[in-house]
């Protein structure tokens, strides 16, 4: 009898056991339902919101179409951009992946608010005249098939694991809506041309520029007999230079709502920036260095906090640089359905900057991880010392792009900075075992094949995102022309 029972508990366990599990199955399958839940109600939100501040006349119905299109732009900018600037310090362990986007969403709606700019272009980068459209209903519809088209794109391109640029997405949403509605002539070619110089230069300078930072830490901290007393002396000097790259990009690219500043002042600004606070790092660094070993994965403590904070400045200039993309056309319309009139500019009301903050925020929440897993930790294997070289290579080319007059895009910076230090670390390695294989010509010489095999980059998702960045424009471009006629067909 007393088997029976046992016997009886074990089945019971067993069973409780497999519920358990169906359980957390169920759970795991149903985790991006929930997210789509959550942004469906944020859009119907949205919809509600946009209605009260229309005052629900008919005429406002374009309006409140187009912030359901704004929001669902600012939830994949949020699911796709934002894991550029968390994803290489989440994948060094500097950041946990809650931490991470606990201070992104702060920051990018920080922002977003504080600094996103009062006035925003209602043609994207200047790429057709607003005089070329003929209409404001052809107008309005042009910026509706854009703002929907560019969503879309962005959307799918985090579905398949690649970041792209919105700001191009936008680009291409606005070219093929422009396109269908007015011809091929009314495009600007020469600022189209500029924009795709950026599909290579923005990508090989944020590599080189991280390769070469990677290169210094190697050669002047890492590398030589005294690693710590080392680190006291350069560290301070790297937290500098980040300080004064971080101050002059927010100056040039996130306080044009609070002041207009040149690009000399912006630069006058962080030269200061950085020289008070690498001063003010010398004790810090001092500090933390403190009964450190001798050795390289000591050195990884004296860079997490700079990491952090480095990656915390680049959510809050995201956010104020790209929430002009998610509600760039909505208060375009928005101005064009109350005025009856096209303008080159117009200023962006405040709920309508609400609306991308939090979508944003909203959007990196429900999706980002996703991709931030893919730039942290799934291209090349990083550290504190690699993930700070790819955030300090961002806000550096930004600044030399400006100074130079290059268009670029902070995801193809951001991107391409992880690619660089990969590269750069295969080929450090490449180098090593073929200097040890001339001092020791009797050594085991490493097949071929196991060589392939130990690449530091993952080249599957290299070629995929080179794909997705190449294919960006024109796609958008022809989703946004499809929307288009769309909305044409419907009389809207």
């Amino acid at each position: 009898m007393h088997d029976d029972a046992t016997q009886q508990w074990k089945t019971l366990d067993k069973d409780l056991n497999r519920l358990s599990r169906l359980e957390e199955a169920t759970m795991y399958t149903s985790r991006p339902l929930v997210g789509v839940g959550v942004s469906l109600v944020f859009v119907t939100l949205t919809v509600v919101a946009a209605a009260i501040f229309t005052g629900g006349e008919p005429q406002s119905l374009a309006v409140i179409v187009a912030a359901a299109f704004g929001a669902y732009m600012a939830l994949n900018i949020g699911a796709n951009d934002v894991a550029n600037n968390m994803g290489p310090a989440v994948g060094a362990k500097a950041l946990s992946l809650l931490g991470a986007i606990a201070i992104a969403a702060v920051c990018e709606s920080a922002g977003a608010l504080l600094a996103g700019g009062d006035v925003v272009s209602t043609i994207s980068k200047g790429i057709i005249a607003p005089s070329a459209l003929s209409s404001t209903t052809v107008f309005v519809r042009a910026m509706m098939a854009a703002l929907l088209a560019a969503s879309v794109w962005v959307n799918v391109a985090t579905w398949i694991g690649a970041p792209v640029s919105t700001t191009h997405s936008m680009v291409g949403g606005v070219m093929g809506a422009g396109i269908t509605a007015a011809g091929i002539s009314t495009v600007n070619w020469e600022t189209m041309s500029a924009i795709a110089a950026s599909w290579v230069i923005s990508p090989l300078l944020g590599g080189i520029i991280a390769a070469a930072m990677l290169a210094f830490i190697k050669w002047r901290i890492m590398y030589v007999d005294d690693k710590i007393a080392a680190a006291r002396t350069w560290v301070p000097v790297l937290i500098g230079v980040m300080s004064a790259a971080f101050a002059t990009y927010l100056s040039l690219k996130g306080l044009k709502k609070v002041i207009a500043i040149d690009f000399s002042i912006a630069l006058l600004i962080g030269l200061a920036s950085g020289l008070v606070i690498g001063l003010l790092s010398v004790p810090l660094i001092r500090k933390q260095s403190q009964g450190l070993e001798n050795r390289n994965r000591s050195l990884k403590t004296l860079f997490r906090l700079p990491l952090v904070a480095s990656a915390a400045l680049l959510s809050f200039a995201h956010g104020a640089n790209d929430v002009a993309n998610a509600v760039g056309p909505l208060a375009a319309i928005a101005y064009v359905q109350k005025s009856s009139a096209i303008a080159g500019e117009v200023s962006i009301p405040l709920w309508v900057m609400l609306i991308g903050a939090f979508g944003i925020s909203f959007g990196l929440v429900l999706f980002g991880p996703k991709l931030i897993g893919m730039v942290g930790s799934q291209i090349t294997k990083l550290n504190p010392m690699r993930a700070y070289c790819v955030a300090l290579s961002a806000a550096v080319t930004v600044i030399a792009a400006s100074w130079l007059g290059l268009p670029v895009s902070s995801t193809h910076i951001a991107v391409g900075g992880v690619f660089g230090v990969g590269f750069f670390r295969e080929w450090y390695v490449e180098r090593r075992a073929r200097r040890i294989q001339r001092e020791r010509p009797s050594a085991e010489r490493i097949p071929g094949q196991e060589r392939a095999r130990r690449k530091l980059v993952r080249r599957s998702h290299f070629l995929t995102i080179i794909a997705a960045w190449v294919i960006t424009v024109p796609a958008a471009a022809l989703l946004s022309s499809a929307c288009f006629m769309l909305l044409r067909f419907i009389g809207f």
